[in-house]
């Protein structure tokens, strides 16, 4: 594979993006790994960059690329909410640069991937061929609250030494009222964030997308969690993950970052083989 640096325009202003190419024969489908917030193209533990190489190694032209006001991108603050014109720009740069290709296959981890959900909700870009979600991000106090319910204190109150701890004294009113606030905040969890919150907009963008859906969960990460819970107990989410369109695995042992090579390796595999067997598809075309 091959790598190289080019300035992707977008709204007058130069993005910076790393594209990794085949050195040989390459699929007519492309990736553009969206970067979630506060990062940068290369990504925690060089996430991005390896899997951008291992993508081009296996015949994926993949693109990486800072957005407005993140890494070498100049331009005013944003957050995953306001980055649609930046992924706009980078796909139209990915296809003039790699004019073979057809289509562009969304690829985000945490906020990134309610980017892409957002992105497809927003524009319905035909140029789109699939999205791979990762541990997408639906926060909010309540599913915050609903997620350590149900994965800390509920298994706190199930062991015995949390019991005798209790009866001796050693858990603070501190605590207590922890687990208190936690319940009153969790029993808001699915209701309506709003008007146009950006969870039911990242439903609405999910579920008009016709094309094939990655989903990878780590099983050692909160935001999955939450991720997890927000769509059964959301009405703008019901039935949507239950989908043929949409691919689901989950790793048990791995973080919310991939953070072992095992578990990058894991991550990668799947999505090679989900690009192969998926996305290039004629139904998925």
């Amino acid at each position: 594979m091959k790598e190289s640096v080019f300035a992707i325009a977008c709204e007058g202003q130069p993005l910076v993006g790393i594209l990794a190419e085949p050195d040989g024969d390459a699929s007519e489908v492309g990736v553009l790994i969206v970067v979630g917030g506060p990062q940068y193209r290369v990504g925690s533990h060089r996430q991005f960059t390896l899997l951008a190489r291992d993508l081009a190694k296996h015949g994926f032209a993949a693109l990486r690329f800072d957005y407005r006001s993140m890494g070498d991108s100049p331009g005013e603050a944003r957050d995953f909410e306001a980055v649609e014109a930046d992924i706009d720009a980078a796909i139209t740069a990915l296809l003039a640069a790699r004019p073979a290709l057809r289509r562009v296959v969304l690829w985000g981890l945490c906020d990134a991937a309610s980017a892409a959900l957002l992105y497809l909700e927003s524009t319905r870009d035909p140029r789109v061929a699939g999205v791979a979600l990762l541990n997408p991000w639906v926060r909010s106090a309540a599913s915050l609250a609903q997620a350590h319910v149900k994965h800390y204190y509920w298994r706190r109150l199930r062991e015995k030494a949390f019991w005798l701890k209790l009866l001796r004294g050693g858990v603070g009113l501190a605590a207590l009222r922890g687990l208190g606030a936690n319940l009153r905040l969790a029993r808001g969890a699915g209701a309506p964030a709003g008007p146009r919150s950006f969870q039911d907009r990242m439903a609405a963008g999910l579920s008009g997308f016709g094309g094939p859906v990655l989903l990878v969960l780590s099983g050692d990460d909160y935001t999955a969690r939450e991720f997890v819970e927000h769509s059964r107990s959301s009405p703008s989410w019901q039935g949507l993950l239950a989908s043929p369109r949409v691919e689901r695995h989950e790793l048990p042992t791995a973080d919310h970052t991939f953070s072992t090579i095992a578990d990058q390796d894991t991550q990668s595999r799947l999505c090679l083989d989900w690009l192969r067997t998926r996305c290039l598809t004629p139904d998925a075309t």
